[in-house]
């Protein structure tokens, strides 16, 4: 194999779209030929103080250009967070203050190096070059767009549509975003898919500037815990990259096989064929401990894996279950029964009775070892006795009957 196709198979993994491939050949092959390691950049604005998994795909494909020698730009948006990205939002995003963007960016600093050799990034902040620029050079970089592309944004279209507000401040915004690749005199940008419209806004102000336009990347948006929608803190189906050790590995064993596959493609560099071919639960086991380990520690990875191992694998039912249970015969049907949807949805480890009623027609419940799929099946209950209930993968809860 080559070395630019070694380099390609690498940094293709896990990628949406590449604008445009030949282009990104082209620099590769000059890299390779002229010895310059390629400028990639990547930004972040420090809008909250914790990153978790979703953040991470960037960074791992800033991390696989830095393992075949490229220079790389961890940049940080301190300007552009104070004036809130519009990207997927239905109003105007509340902008942070400086103190708020400082703060978050000293601990974005201290995650990333989790990741990235600190040795070999640059770390860089927009406001390096937007805060000394005058009135009149703004001027000047707002004239290098047009109102009628800006308005082709989804974003603002839907907003435009639905006549809500849109500030003239969030137009600032890409051109911003963009000049950093200007300033920075990037190569390649990497984004996830709903930062397309401010990549390419990078690729037209570096043409514009007279600069070779950037090689965009950009990289899908991870699913969180539940499968389904974007890894989120709001949502509540994120894994933080500070969250304690078991706790993380108990978060990675929860999800699906099929999540898993892209866990490792996005989040490591194994082996997707050996992955596939393993048993689902050891690739997990594996998964999880390497994520651990890449944040705690390899001893803090082996401690979790072995509390989860006699938490899950060997049955045992934790001493300290997550809910205590006690109900009374007012609680009860007049047969002394109780709806397995109903007792489920009383222990609260599910948000709602139709979730209750999801899972166990799924399998993700047990009660007393036995799993139980008829969400219309009804339990008797009797005074005195307890009953011990898995519910899901990591959640556990003791029901028990007072007279």
């Amino acid at each position: 194999m080559s070395e630019l196709s070694r380099q390609l198979d690498l940094i293709l993994r896990g990628v949406v779209e590449v604008i445009h491939q030949a282009e990104l050949e082209s620099r590769l092959t000059r890299s390779l030929k002229e010895h310059r390691p390629l400028r990639v950049k990547a930004g972040f604005d420090p809008t909250a103080p914790d990153l978790h998994l979703g953040h991470t795909v960037l960074i791992h494909k800033l991390k696989h250009f830095q393992d075949l020698g490229h220079q790389v730009i961890f940049l940080i948006g301190d300007f552009t967070g104070m004036i809130g990205d519009p990207t997927g939002v239905s109003e105007t995003r509340k902008a942070l203050t400086k103190e708020q963007v400082q703060e978050n960016a000293k601990t974005y600093q201290r995650q990333i190096f989790k990741i990235l050799d600190p040795q070999k990034t640059l770390i860089e902040f927009n406001s390096r070059w937007m805060g000394p620029m005058s009135a009149d050079g703004l001027i000047q970089l707002a004239a290098h767009y047009r109102v009628a592309r800006m308005m082709e944004r989804d974003d603002f279209q839907k907003r435009f549509q639905e006549q809500k507000p849109i500030s003239i401040h969030e137009f600032l915004y890409p051109l911003v975003q963009g000049y950093d690749s200007v300033a920075l005199k990037s190569d390649i940008e990497l984004g996830g898919t709903d930062q397309k419209f401010n990549l390419l806004v990078g690729r037209e102000l570096q043409r514009d500037y007279a600069l070779e336009p950037q090689v965009v990347i950009t990289m899908p948006l991870l699913e969180g815990t539940d499968g389904v929608k974007k890894m989120s803190k709001s949502v509540g189906n994120y894994i933080a990259l500070e969250d304690k050790p078991g706790e993380m590995f108990g978060k990675i064993m929860s999800i699906s096989d099929n999540l898993m596959v892209r866990y490792y493609e996005l989040l490591t560099t194994e082996d997707l064929t050996k992955v596939k071919t393993a048993h689902p639960m050891e690739a997990k086991q594996q998964l999880a401990r390497l994520i651990v380990a890449r944040y705690h520690g390899e001893q803090a990875a082996r401690e979790a894996q072995d509390a989860f191992q006699q938490k899950f694998q060997e049955k045992e039912f934790p001493s300290e279950p997550d809910v205590r249970l006690s109900l009374t015969k007012s609680d009860l049907k007049g047969d002394g029964t109780i709806g397995l949807t109903d007792l489920v949805a009383k222990t609260g480890l599910v948000p709602s009775k139709s979730e209750a009623r999801r899972l166990i027609i799924q399998g993700g419940l047990e009660v007393n070892g036995q799993k139980q799929t008829d969400a219309n099946a009804v339990l008797t209950l009797v005074v005195g006795q307890t009953y011990q209930m898995k519910v899901g993968r990591r959640k556990f809860a003791i029901v028990e009957l007072r007279g």
